[in-house]
């Protein structure tokens, strides 16, 4: 029987020299540290490295040439992934012997991605490489990730665009009385057909997020257990977070807080919107944390302190009088005012109360300062940035003010 080929499109592969440039960072950090070898097997590092996540181990050898060893699906790993040695890999008892045969030796000091690497598979691993020492590389793995390259600014300039698009089209769809889940279908929907994947990547265990949060009036004030100031009443217990049945009124704030994730690259903003006028005391706070967002993008140059830019924030919103709202209402709020972004939505660095990391050109934050006001709202904004050599050069663009409908 005649099989016909399957057709894959590469057009939107990640080109083999970008993961050259990706791969040899790594190694060098490998060669510091004394490390013989890396074995990635998480989907966003493997991706990362190897341009797919089809199911497999990426071998770096410290000094040497990569190789992916693939379990399924080969032939699609060997369309999407630029690394020159790819080979099938039909049971995990084969890995120690490929590596060998493709490196010499078998390392005696191993690095993985520990910090989310499930025990089971980190037992089954140190048993299959008995005489080696298995370290964690994550955090190098995330401080490589987290400055990034030009080709990665281009994604995420796309997915910024792609962003603005699809908040544009929310006041055309923002009408009295519809539930919040009803509109943020509409707004999915939107964004499914300029190419957003579905998907939004998170690396801290536990963390999920579906598109992100469209929350209306009191409902958005309601905390969750997400590392995030905003939750909702959602749907059920089960998915603690985002859009609920609650019906969008007027005069209350509706924050639109969604990811657009581009051919694996994120980009993340928020905007309020509402149907008539908000309250003076809203339009006030809203504006305070616009303020904020100028008077940190003074300070976001390269060598800033990213716990300096967290105490600078929160002493701005207590000055301001809102020390008690700022990025949670009291006992629930979080420490951190904005985090990297890529890959994953939970990226290096973190604008986080107690974080040393110094700012260097090439980052990419979405900065999001924002108030909760209980029984009232949710008011702020969050955009994404490049960190450049003067500072931060913004990405998303749809305006900052409050957006309003069909105004009294």
């Amino acid at each position: 029987m005649d099989i016909t080929p399957v057709a894959y499109n590469t057009s939107t592969n990640i080109p083999a020299s970008e993961l050259d440039r990706r791969i040899k960072k790594l190694q060098r950090r490998l060669v510091r540290r004394g490390i013989e070898g890396a074995l990635i097997l998480q989907n966003t590092d493997l991706f990362y490295f190897a341009g797919t996540i089809q199911q497999g181990h990426l071998y770096i050898p410290g000094d040497g040439d990569p190789i992916l060893l693939v379990k399924k699906s080969l032939h699609r790993a060997m369309a999407e992934s630029g690394i020159p040695n790819i080979v099938p890999m039909e049971s995990l008892r084969q890995l120690p012997d490929l590596m060998k045969d493709a490196d010499g030796v078998v390392p005696q000091i191993l690095g993985m991605e520990l910090d989310v690497l499930p025990v089971n598979h980190y037992l089954k691993y140190k048993a299959l490489f008995d005489a080696a020492n298995i370290v964690d590389i994550s955090h190098d793995i995330r401080t490589i990730r987290a400055v990034k390259s030009a080709f990665e600014i281009d994604m995420i300039r796309q997915a910024s665009r792609l962003a603005d698009q699809v908040a544009a089209c929310l006041k055309d769809e923002l009408i009295e009385g519809i539930a919040e889940v009803a509109l943020a279908g509409k707004m999915e929907a939107i964004a499914r057909q300029l190419g957003h994947q579905g998907m939004i990547r998170m690396r801290l265990w536990g963390s999920e997020m579906f598109y992100g949060h469209l929350l209306s009036g009191a409902s958005a004030a309601v905390p969750s257990y997400l590392a995030s100031p905003t939750g909702g009443e959602a749907l059920s217990p089960a998915f603690s977070q985002g859009a609920g049945f609650n019906k969008i009124r007027r005069h209350e704030p509706v924050l639109f807080d969604y990811v657009f994730a581009y051919r694996g690259y994120l980009a993340d903003h928020t905007r309020i919107f509402a149907i008539g006028k908000l309250s003076d005391e809203l339009v006030q706070a809203h504006q305070v944390m616009l303020d904020l967002q100028a008077a940190l993008s003074e300070c976001m140059v390269p060598g800033a302190v990213t716990g300096d830019i967290y105490e600078t924030a929160l002493a701005f919103a207590d000055k301001a009088g809102y020390a008690d709202y700022f990025m949670g209402a009291e006992a629930e709020r979080i420490r951190f005012v904005g985090h990297g972004i890529g890959l994953e939505l939970d990226e290096y660095p973190f604008l986080a109360k107690g974080q040393q990391l110094e700012l260097q050109e090439g980052m990419v934050i979405a900065l999001e300062p924002k108030l909760v006001i209980p029984g009232k709202g949710v008011v702020g904004v969050e955009n994404t940035h490049r960190v450049g050599e003067k500072g931060l050069e913004r990405l998303t663009n749809y305006p900052d003010e409050i957006t309003i409908v069909t105004p009294d």
